[in-house]
């Protein structure tokens, strides 16, 4: 069984033990971050999967196998670490679509079949297991889009429909309606990652025209301003710290007011693990994802817990579940 030190337990060893750390510098080499796998996703191994938590359970479904696009929906309960099969997803197959949860509801939309971009979005009540579907995105069908949720209104925007696009629309379930807000600064991008933060959202990376966009950008709903944040890309050696590299197809979690980047594509698929402070504009690496590295996964956070399920290497699809405690140090 792996066992994990906790970092108050490791304060506590060296205070009462000081000679510890004089005499070894083995906890100077310990990375932060525990990794454990968890039960197997119990759908088809697929990549461009989405995800929503509600009621302290996830929700992961639709996505592409490697031969048909789907839309099976999956509930898994982390207490019990079970999966159980969710009410099917009633419009059209699909893969990278987006989703968000807001006011007790999931909310799915966007994504791309092989011949058509999608616009509709459809609203998931936990409470009766039944989809309905709302008001379409104003702007049209695409893939590869970023949304979160503030408050109890979700965003999308940025993503792929023949054009790069970095529009961003507000959607608010109580009303039914969606109101255009000012479109993500700096450039336009598909498969970017997206978080929310302490009130604001984060918009990042990404492909824009085939390159890998550094940027990084912080949304103020209340102002409706987008703020820049340090690059991913530390081209005058100003920083005190490395930053993760440029990337499309990551996945992002939150603990804690933290924010968590891990897997994705650059030069080839990825395993690195970050931590964004977002009070600091600070990122730190922690252990690898111990999982095969991968892109267009699936990311959530339940509790004090991250998660990291299916995704794609090469023509590859996974069906793993990983969970990671962001606080301990594997022994």
């Amino acid at each position: 069984m792996m066992r994990t030190i906790n970092l108050l337990s490791l304060i506590g060893m060296a205070l009462i033990f000081p000679g510890l750390s004089s005499c070894s510098t083995d906890d100077e080499d310990l990375v932060r971050g525990v990794w454990e796998e968890r039960s197997e996703f119990e759908g088809l191994a697929r990549s461009g999967a989405v995800s929503f938590v509600l009621g302290g359970q996830a929700y992961v479904g639709l996505g592409f196998d490697g031969s048909d696009y789907l839309f099976d929906f999956w509930r898994y309960d982390p207490g019990k670490n079970t999966w159980r099969p969710s009410a099917v997803f009633p419009g059209e197959a699909r893969s990278a679509a987006v989703a968000f949860s807001a006011n007790g509801k999931g909310y799915v939309g966007t994504g791309y079949n092989g011949n058509q971009y999608f616009k509709d979005f459809w609203e998931y009540d936990p409470e009766t297991d039944v989809w309905t579907q709302i008001a379409d995105l104003p702007s049209g069908g695409r893939y590869g889009a970023v949304a979160f949720s503030i408050g109890e209104k979700g965003y999308v925007g940025a993503g792929y429909d023949g054009n790069y696009l970095k529009d961003f629309w507000q959607y608010d379930p109580l009303s039914g309606e969606w109101q255009q807000r000012v479109s993500i600064n700096g450039s336009k991008r598909n498969n970017a990652f997206a978080f929310t933060a302490g009130g604001k959202g984060y918009v990042g990376s990404g492909n824009d025209n085939g390159s890998y966009n550094d940027e990084l950008w912080e949304y103020d709903p209340e102002q409706d301003v987008w703020t820049e944040k340090r690059d991913l890309v530390d081209e005058d050696d100003e920083y005190a710290y490395d930053p993760p590299s440029p990337r499309e197809s990551t996945v992002t979690f939150v603990i804690d007011g933290k924010a968590y980047l891990c897997t994705g594509l650059s030069s080839g698929n990825l395993d690195d693990l970050w931590e964004y402070d977002p009070s600091a504009d600070t990122w730190e690496q922690l252990e690898y994802f111990e999982g095969t590295a991968r892109q267009a996964a699936v990311g959530f956070a339940i509790g004090n817990r991250g998660y990291i399920a299916t995704g794609r290497s090469s023509s590859l699809r996974f069906d793993d579940l990983w969970e990671l405690d962001p606080f301990s140090y594997e022994d």
